[in-house]
């Protein structure tokens, strides 16, 4: 056990565990410049020694609590066979579907497809043994929408047009479920000790479609996280007020906020659930005075709460290393 589990399982910790949602990435220099030697962003999730590298990069910099695997959401689609690429600049760009051939896509083939993700896992496991290693994956809602846009939403997002084909939509979610308790089960099987599972775009949701497309497609995959007694984290970001139902309903064993939903209010209404995260990553591009003035105001909120101190979204591209340091450093003087 370390703080975070401690946080998660116990609601008890010998101080706030930390940890970033992108902690492993484009900010620091080290992983630019695996990057530039290595383009083909999908090949580089699916080379285990550089995974490995890039993992741990964080955590050799900063005193943190946890390692998120380095790889992508999107390992899912690509595992059932639909074309993914990461074109520089503008996100990914996925395949037309092909829905027999995703439904026919076995177990043996998604694994043999994404197997180096897990290898790894093991391999991260090995050289970070006091520390939570964090798996995770994408919602089904997320996946979904992914799979049929053929790109992010912020580019183009119509709900009506990806809704109206059911049919399709039923058979797609079917299989995306089953398919991320297959990676859930992997990636546990190869040592992550905690689950995250990142909803991206539930804010996009129309409210009366929430219970369809969220709660209930995530709630299965909880259910089957926790009953490989391994501790869930849930982002469903962007539904505001839609938190407290949310919460409810798929009953998560710690629930991460965005930056948009007041603090105050979330531990009032949550009554007791983990809270993660909150604070806006781009106030981590402020001056250090703002930025402790708002890591401070988290801390004290939830200083009487099981509380994880992450961000309300992923670390920026544009933050400077020493300023992750320094962060760590008001949180630890605060612990």
């Amino acid at each position: 056990m370390n703080r975070l589990t401690d946080c998660i399982l116990h609601k008890k910790s010998s101080g706030i565990p930390v940890w970033f949602m992108r902690q492993a990435g484009r900010y620091l220099p080290e992983f630019q410049e695996i990057r530039k030697k290595n383009q083909n962003f999908i090949k580089l999730c699916l080379n285990s020694n550089l995974v490995k590298d890039i993992t741990i990069q964080p955590l050799n910099r900063f005193d943190l609590d946890a390692a998120i695997i380095f790889s992508d959401i999107l390992m899912i689609p690509y595992g059932l066979g639909q074309e993914v690429e990461f074109k520089k600049g503008y996100g990914p760009i996925l395949g037309k579907i092909d829905l027999d051939k995703i439904i026919n896509t076995n177990s043996e083939d998604f694994l043999k497809k994404i197997n180096p993700v897990y290898e790894g896992i093991k391999k991260v496991k090995k050289e970070i043994k006091d520390k939570s290693l964090i798996g995770f994956v994408g919602a089904p809602w997320t996946l979904l929408l992914y799979m049929i846009n053929g790109q992010s939403p912020k580019k183009n997002f119509n709900f009506n047009e990806i809704n109206k084909d059911k049919l399709l939509i039923n058979k797609l979610l079917k299989k995306i479920e089953t398919t991320l308790c297959l990676h859930v089960q992997k990636q546990i099987e190869a040592g992550a000790n905690v689950i995250q599972i990142f909803d991206s775009w539930a804010g996009l949701l129309p409210e009366k479609e929430l219970q369809n497309y969220c709660y209930e497609p995530t709630l299965k995959i909880v259910d089957y996280i926790k009953s490989l007694n391994i501790p869930t984290i849930c982002f469903p970001k962007g539904i505001g007020k839609n938190y407290i139902n949310f919460n409810s309903l798929v009953k998560p064993d710690c629930i991460s906020i965005d930056y948009e939903i007041d603090p105050k209010w979330i531990k009032e209404k949550l009554k007791g659930t983990p809270i993660q995260g909150g604070l806006d990553p781009k106030i981590l591009l402020t001056d250090k005075d703002n930025i402790k003035r708002n890591a401070e105001h988290y801390i004290k909120i939830f200083s009487d709460y099981p509380y994880v101190f992450n961000l309300g979204h992923g670390v920026l591209p544009e933050t400077k290393p020493e300023i992750i340091q320094y962060l760590i450093q008001i949180i630890r003087n605060k612990s």
